[in-house]
């Protein structure tokens, strides 16, 4: 079993990005700018919010922080998102999902300009994405592709077994594992609540992609030897041993799995790095674009 690892891959990937952000300052040019916009106080949204600012200054990005009361208005904070979408010092910006349940998630994603859409969640980014047309992939699918590849991890001709739909990571992921590139051309199934039997679809699966929110839910006996396993959840249990009181897990129990796993990622410090630096190369693109940079 070789271990996947995200944080190690990631730092990797911003001595990368510092380089060519280093290039464009010295040749004149304007650091990337990247706006988060964070609304309330969810301590999971504060977490990652506060990864992404850290991530910036480390790469020599221009980073901004909106915070704003969890009571703001939806036209309050649709009016923000048209303010960042006219400002030509910013390259890229992010409104932190979950939002207020006062407040469209998708009235606000939909108001984004798809040019600053460095998260890859607005429907026109999720076209291109679905034509393989250029456009800025989704922050933790593209992370998972950077992995597989930067891994050597041969995805041609495999099965590849998703579980879980959503639109942020399932859904795109099931996509981009079946296009007609170096990291696709799976046999892709897509697996959901509905599906009468999940465990008949993982154990054929040559790489497993879980990301269904549910701590621990895939086990042992639901894989076969030498899966590939990629754990996208991350939940917080109660754990009294623990000095914060609690502790992360993820979609896959990952002593018994990693047993007959050829590569497998850890929860924490698999996939969750990667989405960070993966936003961080799309506001990359996105400052390219904007200076005519190729």
């Amino acid at each position: 079993m070789q271990l996947i690892d995200g944080k190690k891959t990631s730092g990797e990937v911003k001595i990368e990005i510092a380089k060519e952000v280093k290039e464009i300052v010295d040749k004149g040019g304007k650091a990337p700018h990247l706006v988060a916009v964070l609304v309330g106080e969810d301590g999971a949204s504060k977490t990652y919010v506060g990864s992404k600012v850290r991530s910036c200054e480390e790469v020599g990005f221009k980073s901004t922080l909106l915070k704003f009361d969890a009571d703001i208005s939806e036209e309050k904070l649709l009016e923000t998102v048209e303010q960042l979408n006219n400002d030509d010092d910013v390259d890229g910006f992010i409104v932190q999902l979950p939002l207020p349940k006062h407040i469209s998630e998708l009235k606000v994603t939909e108001a984004i300009d798809p040019n600053k859409d460095v998260d890859g969640f607005h429907p026109t980014n999720l076209g291109k994405m679905v034509l393989d047309l250029p456009t800025f992939l989704p922050a933790t699918p593209f992370g998972i592709i950077q992995l597989l590849e930067r891994y050597g991890i041969e995805t041609s001709g495999k099965h590849c077994v998703v579980v879980g739909r959503s639109h942020i990571v399932g859904t795109p992921m099931s996509i981009l594992m079946a296009r007609k590139t170096k990291i696709g051309n799976c046999t892709v199934t897509l697996t959901h609540s509905r599906t009468k039997d999940i465990k008949a679809e993982t154990l054929r699966a040559d790489i497993l992609i879980v990301a269904l929110g549910r701590a621990e839910f895939v086990t042992a006996d639901m894989v076969k030897d030498g899966v590939v396993v990629i754990d996208v959840g991350i939940t917080r249990v109660p754990d009294a041993s623990k000095k914060r009181g609690y502790a992360l897990k993820g979609d896959v129990k990952f002593d018994e799995v990693a047993e007959k796993a050829s590569f497998i990622t850890p929860v924490p410090g698999g996939v969750g790095p990667m989405t960070v630096v993966s936003l961080l190369k799309n506001t990359l693109l996105s400052a390219k674009r904007r200076q005519g940079i190729n």
